[in-house]
């Protein structure tokens, strides 16, 4: 089992780089021109003109991104948006994590922690399943909602370790694709504007997204009298 996932592993990772390499070579010529009216233009052509190509190497290398655990997730958010806007990118986005955080859930659940040490490291994940926080059934919905909202924690690893813990399937996979919105948001919105030639504007859509969620994590912190979330954010990273 585990040699075969290795080996399906290293695969997937040759077809990210081939699909990486792909898209860039053959949008380079557009993306150098994004700040001519000219150049946004061509570029909204070229992406119709990959119709479900397109559509189907974006999804790759979303599911590159979750399933590998190697790739931020922002880069592919923002291309999201330049290729279909604000609107269409984050549900593009939000749809194909729905999908991929399903897969990688289940599959943890019927392979169990084999399939788990053959993406992740063995001694992290010991060390989250084995935290009495984490093995909480009334606080880990929370617990995890907490981790997928705050910057920088590594979002595709709890993906795989939720399979491990005391979650509900269908509560798991909606609190993962919900909680991801403020960063897909941002994301996307702020690469429609990018095509746009709107630069000022995506800057102002992340420091408008980073200070909502930082005031979250403030009011979370303020009443947070068990310390919950601090303990969490030791034990994850």
């Amino acid at each position: 089992m585990s040699r075969r996932v290795k080996v399906f592993k290293y695969i997937l990772m040759i077809i990210v780089i081939v699909l990486l390499v792909g898209l860039v070579v053959y949008l380079f010529p557009v993306i150098k021109n994004l700040s001519t009216p000219e150049g946004q233009l061509e570029f909204k052509n070229q992406v119709s003109d990959m119709g479900f190509l397109g559509m189907l190497a974006l999804f790759g290398l979303q599911f590159a991104q979750i399933f590998l655990i190697i790739l931020p997730g922002e880069p592919i958010e923002i291309l999201a948006g330049m290729c279909y806007g604000g609107v269409g990118g984050t549900l593009f986005i939000t749809i194909s994590a729905f999908l991929i955080s399903l897969m990688i859930f289940f599959a943890v659940r019927k392979f169990g922690r084999k399939f788990v040490y053959s993406f992740c490291s063995k001694e992290k994940i010991d060390k989250i399943e084995n935290s009495k926080l984490f093995k909480n059934p009334k606080k880990i919905e929370w617990i995890i909602l907490l981790l997928f909202v705050i910057p920088g924690t590594p979002k595709d690893l709890l993906v795989y370790i939720a399979g491990l813990l005391p979650l509900k399937p269908l509560r798991f996979i909606l609190i993962s694709t919900f909680a991801r919105l403020p960063s897909v948001i941002s994301s996307t919105f702020a690469g429609s504007n990018i095509v746009a030639g709107n630069w000022k504007y995506s800057l102002v859509i992340y420091a408008v997204t980073f200070a909502i969620v930082g005031i979250f994590i403030f009011i979370v912190n303020k009443f947070d009298k068990d310390k919950t979330a601090e303990e969490a954010m030791r034990v994850i990273k």
